[in-house]
């Protein structure tokens, strides 16, 4: 495998590149490098990642009461009978 090293890295782009890599958590050298084959078509960008957020709008939250309720019954249920299991 070829190594390759870059001059005229200046500061600011050094820090860039390692926020970058941070958020993606990467290295600096995987990053730029997934970076660099993406750019020159090496790499396929990935199909079905993208997420979708059209149904949240169905879903929410269960208040405090409603969770200890739940909680309360999923406890009863796994409570082990010592007559049927001795």
């Amino acid at each position: 495998m070829k190594s390759i090293s870059l001059r005229g890295v200046d500061d600011e782009l050094a820090l860039l590149l390692k926020e970058e890599a941070e958020a993606a958590r990467k290295s600096v050298n995987q990053w730029v490098l997934e970076t660099l084959k993406r750019h020159v078509g090496l790499e396929k960008e990935k199909r079905f990642t993208r997420v979708f957020h059209d149904l949240d709008h169905l879903f929410g939250r269960w208040s405090e009461d409603e969770f200890d309720a739940i909680q309360g019954k999923i406890d009863e249920e796994r409570h082990i009978d010592p007559e049927l299991w001795p």
